[in-house]
């Protein structure tokens, strides 16, 4: 290669530069790679059997290498002793091999470090649930502040999936159905990580959760405009508004493209137009998949060329194509080594930002390692408790402090029913079951028994996936000896249909797993109250429990604190604030369904079946009572300026609560059928009882913008509806503005993160 041609959108210094002239062709290929060291039957990761070599660490680092995969989060170590081995590793790079060039460390860290003795955060679905952006950035700073005391350099979060089908099993993973929810919290996350000098990573880039019936990695059957209007939209908000500085494809193809081998979208939209300017790696042997799995590659070294080709940087977890594979055919000519040396140049850059290039190592590691602070627990237990969803609520709720209570269900005492399939508990030790957990977890059960006044009696009636029935009679004589039932019910988290939810576990059916159904209509034939408690990772079809329960609580794996915060509720010592991120679906046969329909999306006399949602996006009670009202639009609406709204909010109950403003916008007449209720802003307000305040929300053109039939993203003038609610079906103060001005044609440069303050 006689001229360096330097990669579209970044900015490589003549150092980077010159380590680049003087690689080998293996050296460079090191450097775009990465290594994983694990033992047989740790199986985290899809087919991670089917194509590495075996070999250990040291044969493979000679010519240095890229990424060390996942060095805490593999097996449950010692922290501080895993450290010091990591320190021991770095120096080795820098002083023995000939460039002397440290390895990125990268670890899992959906809901926390995925580590040993790691503090474990409630899962995205949950922050969805929150409304909290704040306090998913105050996460995320301490989530990458554990992560940089023990040498890691990023981490692989958030996920931007928006959720388009509660089937999928990976919805845990997901934060909502509202792809503006999605990324105004996932942006808020990255801000925090990247403040402690971790890089993030977005993923799975793109359409990864649309796939055919909610199954893992099954096709994405979808249209240009939905995947620029809602799929995009996330991601795009976390490039251009959050300044992530790594993405991560989707195992996905779409329209028969597999994103890993797409240069439309690897590098025609992420970096010719948003000007991404970072690196994009692989998602675990997704470019080995090109051959495998998508059968669009030859051979292994075909697909390593292809995956370079569309702007895939690093392959993760191992070089199992950009290593030998890709090496032949550089040598051979098939593939163009300027390739390589555009991945190679993103790679040291990324170091070279990173600290890495002039990094020694001679410091010494952390010899005393604190992963599970009193701050990690302060704002776990603080998410966890926004997060909580009051459905349903017949006065049941808070319970009286003396009550008797029969405390009922699989997921009542298992402490494994707080976490998500990434936490490290379901994750990891799943395949340790003689290790310890590692950190406090008090389950449901322990924390009711500590709070609550009254008499409490547990019971399990049943296992969470299972078809025995033998515990039902002993549960229905807890109940009927009791005045009020607490049934605990849900998932398990899991990978690979080892679970009922999680990465692999997918379902053909919305019904609680199991026999839990059985065993919730056995204790409320009783004639016993009960409050039903869900601990699951996505929402299920339970109106037939709704309308015949006491009050139900909707919980997404609220993480180590979860316990204490599922008893604060039932004792009152929280008020629930959390809304449904996602809609509470009426049945599997209505999938996939989105708030976000049109109106021939919604029921209508065309056909003889509802898709109206047991309960909608955006719900929630609370102990106390809100009101919103005097919506008011600000003159000067504009498409080119977008719009501001003021609402006072207003509590009118006798306790203090947190009410959570949802702003909601439809287009009365579109160029393209629109959604009836789209989220346009919100904002979480703490009241005291009888306290109002004014939330002013402004709403930037790009909110409001969409794909026109010729593909651009517009905001068109005409009228436009706006109201404020409890949820996006109910309009409690609303205004019609007409939007004046030419049709606008947005940009990337208008930004999509709303301002919103209160005063």
């Amino acid at each position: 290669m006689t001229q360096l041609e330097l990669p579209v959108g970044i900015q490589v210094s003549e150092r980077v530069r010159d380590l680049l002239a003087r690689m080998t062709l293996d050296e460079k290929l090191a450097q775009i790679v990465g290594f994983w060291e694990k033992s047989e039957g740790e199986a985290v990761a899809p087919l991670q059997g089917e194509f590495e070599a075996p070999r250990g660490l040291d044969e493979a680092i000679q010519d240095g290498l890229g990424h060390l995969t996942r060095v805490y989060g593999t097996r449950p170590v010692d922290a501080a002793e895993r450290a010091a081995w990591l320190w021991a590793k770095q120096r080795w790079f820098v002083n023995e091999t000939r460039l002397g060039i440290p390895a990125l460390v990268h670890e899992e860290c959906l809901t926390g470090l995925s580590a040993w003795g790691a503090a474990t955060f409630p899962t995205p679905l949950a922050w969805g649930a929150s409304f909290d952006a704040d306090l998913v950035t105050r996460m995320g700073e301490l989530i990458g502040g554990s992560m940089r005391e023990l040498g890691i350099h990023q981490g692989l979060a958030p996920v931007l999936d928006v959720i388009r089908d509660p089937r999928w099993g990976r919805v845990d993973e997901c934060i909502s159905e509202d792809p503006y929810l999605v990324g105004t919290l996932g942006t808020s996350y990255v801000r925090g990580l990247q403040s402690t000098g971790v890089h993030a990573t977005l993923k799975h880039f793109v359409g990864y959760s649309a796939s055919q019936s909610g199954r893992n990695f099954a096709p994405v059957h979808i249209g240009r405009r939905e995947l620029a209007d809602v799929l995009l939209v996330p991601f795009e908000m976390g490039v251009l508004d959050g300044g992530v500085r790594s993405v991560m494809h989707s195992y996905a193809g779409i329209d028969g493209v597999p994103v890993a081998a797409d240069p439309d979208l690897l590098t025609g939209l992420l970096r010719e137009r948003w000007g991404f300017d970072g690196t994009v790696v692989a998602d675990y042997f997704g470019v080995a998949f090109l051959q495998l799995l998508h059968h669009v590659a030859s051979d292994l070294g075909d697909a390593a060329g292809q995956a370079l080709a569309a702007g895939v940087d690093i392959e993760l977890p191992t070089g199992d194509a950009y290593l030998a594979p890709l090496a032949a055919a550089v040598r051979a000519g098939t593939v163009d080594e300027a390739l390589v040396d555009r991945a190679v140049l993103r790679a040291l850059a990324q170091k070279e930002a990173l600290g890495l290039l002039d990094a020694t190592f001679e410091d010494e590691p952390p010899t005393e390692v604190d992963l599970d602070s009193p701050a990690h627990r302060e704002v776990a237990a603080l998410l966890a408790e926004r997060s909580l969803v009051l459905l349903t609520n017949d006065g049941a709720l808070p319970l009286a402090a003396d009550a008797r209570v029969a405390v009922i269900g699989p997921n009542a005492d298992r402490a494994a029913a707080l976490f998500g399939c990434y936490s490290f508990l379901n994750h990891v030790l799943a395949h340790h079951p003689d290790a310890v957990v590692g950190i406090e977890t008090p389950t449901v059960l322990e924390a009711l028994r500590r709070e609550h006044g009254g008499d409490v009696s547990y019971t399990p009636g049943c296992a969470v996936d299972d078809d025995d029935r033998s515990g039902f009679e002993a549960a229905v004589a807890a109940a009927s000896a009791a005045e009020v039932a607490v049934l605990v019910v849900g998932d398990h988290a899991a990978l690979f249909g080892r679970g009922t939810v999680g990465e692999g576990c997918d379902r053909d059916d919305l019904e609680l797993p199991g026999v839990q159904r059985e065993l919730v209509e056995a204790v409320l034939a009783t004639g016993t109250p009960v409050v039903l408690v869900m601990l699951t990772g996505r929402p299920y079809a339970v109106d037939w429990a709704l309308g015949r329960c006491a009050a139900a609580v909707q919980a997404f794996f609220p993480g180590e604190e979860g316990g204490n915060a599922v008893a604060g509720v039932l004792t009152g010592r929280v008020n629930p604030s959390g809304r449904l991120p996602v809609s509470l679906p009426r049945s599997a046969g209505a999938q996939p369904y989105t708030y976000l329909h049109p109106t021939l999306g919604g029921d209508g006399d065309v056909t003889n079946l509802s898709t109206v949602p047991t309960l909608p996006f955006g719900h929630g009670l609370s102990y106390t009572s809100f009101t919103r009202t005097d919506l008011r639009v600000a003159p000067g609406a504009t498409t080119d300026a977008g719009l501001r709204v003021t609402v006072t909010v207003t509590n009118t109950g006798d306790r203090a609560g947190a009410d959570v403003v949802q702003l909601y916008g439809k287009d009365v007449v579109a160029s393209v059928t629109r959604p009836v209720a789209q989220l346009l802003g919100y904002r979480r307000v703490e009241l005291e009882p009888g306290r109002s305040v004014e939330v002013e929300l402004a709403v930037p053109a790009a909110r409001l913008a969409f794909t026109d039939r010729t593909g651009r993203r517009v905001v068109e003038p005409g009228a436009l509806e706006v109201w404020v609610g409890p949820s996006c079906a109910q309009r409690e103060t609303q205004a019609v503005v007409d939007l004046a001005g030419e049709t606008y044609p947005v940009t990337i440069d208008d930004p999509r993160w709303t301002g919103v303050t209160v005063r």
